[in-house]
């Protein structure tokens, strides 16, 4: 299902812990980190596409978390043509996503990533909200800091560490000890393009 000028509609999940800590997961058999997302199926609204994506991809269902914000508009993204299906090609652009800041109710154990066939995920960990774009596949870094910068204004209480640099490829500052949060995480792959 494609808009009239080729984006998808799609949502995007930023799942916060008790420390303001966001769920980063691995994508399977890839050395890729990224937020859950999907597309929004004929007659889901966002909202019911972000619950069905979360059981999805983390197995967390509604009584796990709790919404506190979501985008005001679809915040968009371009896929280049190397990442496109041939028969797609020409028709499909992007996604154009809703992001929505859910804080988890439930318990780390309550998280399954095998709860479908085909598993999105094979690893997790919670990470410091103002994630290293540079480990995020180049042409969604924009919409994750869009995302990010929108729903932080949710959060309950700011980040630990300070003010984050403008014009930096990561959005927070480097730990104390002088190494930077994108050293620690390995460098984005291919990424798996939804129809």
């Amino acid at each position: 299902m494609l808009d009239r000028e080729g984006f998808r509609p799609n949502v995007g999940i930023i799942l916060l812990n008790t420390r303001n800590e966001v769920w980063w997961g691995k994508r399977v058999r890839e050395h890729s980190w990224q937020f859950p997302q999907g597309g929004i199926k004929f007659g889901e609204t966002p909202e019911q596409a972000m619950y069905r994506e979360l059981e999805e991809e983390v197995g967390l269902k509604a009584e796990h978390v709790k919404i506190i914000g979501r985008t005001r508009d679809w915040l968009r993204y371009e896929v280049p043509d190397r990442f496109i299906k041939r028969e797609i090609r020409g028709h499909y652009r992007g996604q154009k996503q809703i992001w929505f800041l859910l804080r988890m109710v439930g318990r780390d154990c309550d998280i399954n990533l095998r709860c479908t066939d085909h598993p999105e995920f094979d690893a997790w960990r919670w990470h410091d909200y103002w994630v290293p774009l540079d480990v995020v596949i180049e042409f969604k870094r924009e919409v994750y800091q869009k995302a990010l910068q929108e729903l932080s204004r949710f959060l309950s209480r700011p980040s630990s560490h300070g003010s984050h640099r403008h014009g930096a490829r990561y959005l927070r500052q480097s730990h104390a000890g002088g190494r930077s949060t994108a050293e620690e995480q390995p460098s984005a792959a291919k990424p798996k393009i939804e129809e």
